[in-house]
């Protein structure tokens, strides 16, 4: 398992619950403003470009929080990427803990395989865009099907196991009738945040610009009529 990272505390990324969270290395996207772009310019499979988290270590650390964290959120880069993936999450949840997982999107059948394994408690999935403008966003190539991406959000809303939605706004990337688009494509999901974009060193691209708290929380009223559970975080 190329697990890359490792945040020992986080009483953010799993909602109402307190967990750490791994972070794997490699993913199939490209998007210019990832602010894991370390992660995700790593190979999908350990190939030695770095020396990442040990299976003992990571395990290790685990156990000692048997009865201290609730869960464990598996993020990245792209964790379905990884071969061994549900091996781990069973060794996770072997321990008494839930998992998160975050993914892009891309891999429904992967995902679906975990979901009726009973193996995944929360999912987050990444909204890139609006379907018009999600290749360009996501650094992909024109000819990207997009089918992968609406089965995974068709499995996510109606399925059973508790999910979100999310969308990181970029000034360059996201006008307000795209982030409209966007929800009317996930009209009726659970959970809908906005991210705000933060420039770091580890961006992929320089010189992007996120949306001040003023007109970040001028989009939810765009998106209530469609997701009446919409958040701004992240700011």
């Amino acid at each position: 398992m190329n697990v890359q990272g490792l945040q020992k505390l986080t009483l953010l990324d799993y909602p109402d619950h307190m967990a750490c969270t791994i972070f794997t290395g490699g993913c199939n996207f490209r998007c210019p403003f990832c602010h894991n772009g370390d992660l995700v310019l790593y190979s999908s499979v350990n190939q030695g470009i770095a020396p990442g988290i040990s299976h003992n270590e990571l395990f290790s650390f685990l156990e000692k929080r048997q009865g201290i964290l609730d869960g464990v959120c598996i993020t990245g880069g792209e964790p379905l990427l990884q071969p061994d993936l549900e091996e781990m999450i069973r060794q996770i949840r072997d321990l008494g803990f839930l998992v998160k997982l975050d993914t892009n999107g891309s891999f429904p059948q992967k995902l679906s395989h975990l979901l009726e394994q009973g193996l995944i408690d929360y999912v987050a999935m990444d909204i890139k865009n609006c379907k018009e403008r999600y290749r360009e966003t996501a650094g992909l190539p024109a000819s990207y099907d997009l089918t992968p991406i609406e089965d995974s959000v068709k499995l996510l809303m109606g399925g059973n196991v508790p999910y979100e939605f999310r969308t990181t706004i970029v000034r360059e990337y996201h006008r307000p009738q795209d982030v409209v688009s966007m929800a009317q494509w996930i009209a009726g999901a659970r959970r809908y945040y906005l991210q705000g974009f933060v420039q770091s060193e580890n961006v992929i691209k320089r010189g992007l610009h996120g949306l001040d708290t003023v007109e970040m929380d001028a989009l939810v009223p765009l998106i209530s009529p469609y997701v009446p559970s919409v958040q701004v975080r992240g700011l």
